[in-house]
């Protein structure tokens, strides 16, 4: 597959206004595109980004834990979360109950169901991480995410100041 830039990808006349506008768009773009082969991959076992990301943040967990937890922890903010988790629940695939020590906490675990296809998607999910990513050399793979560490950090630290 040819290598085109970034500006020739997004049919861009005019040169970028700045390298932090390039590096920007080559992230959104970059991440648009790995989502949509994820969320590709995904649909198969019937599965939505935000519920497989959810089932994993169970799973790591290893026992059932808040939902608000849960949302805290994803990968992107999942504004519904109650949505995400009642889709799961509808397919048996995570249980839900109230807390014994605070009635307003509800936690959440996987199923076996819920277990049973987090482990058929282990594989397909690390051959596609492959797929994606397997011919970046270790060394660029290592900068890119000392990189986009430091872009978080600046994201996080830069976030307060916007209210």
């Amino acid at each position: 597959m040819p290598t085109s830039s970034l500006r020739e990808e997004l049919k861009k006349r005019e040169p970028f206004r700045s390298l932090e506008q390039e590096a920007m768009l080559g992230i959104l773009r970059t991440s648009d595109l790995l989502e949509n082969r994820l969320a590709r991959l995904l649909r198969k076992y019937g599965l939505t980004p935000s519920q497989y990301n959810a089932m994993r943040i169970m799973r790591g967990e290893g026992e059932p834990m808040p939902c608000l937890e849960v949302a805290n922890r994803m990968i992107q903010v999942a504004p519904a979360i109650t949505r995400v988790v009642d889709q799961l629940l509808h397919r048996d695939l995570v249980h839900k109950k109230q807390s014994s020590q605070d009635r307003r906490v509800f936690l959440v675990g996987l199923t076996e169901e819920g277990l049973v296809l987090l482990r058929q998607l282990d594989e397909p999910i690390q051959n596609l991480h492959r797929e994606l990513l397997g011919h970046v050399s270790a060394e660029d793979l290592h900068a890119l995410n000392r990189i986009l560490q430091i872009a978080r950090e600046s994201v996080v630290e830069s976030s307060g100041s916007d209210s």
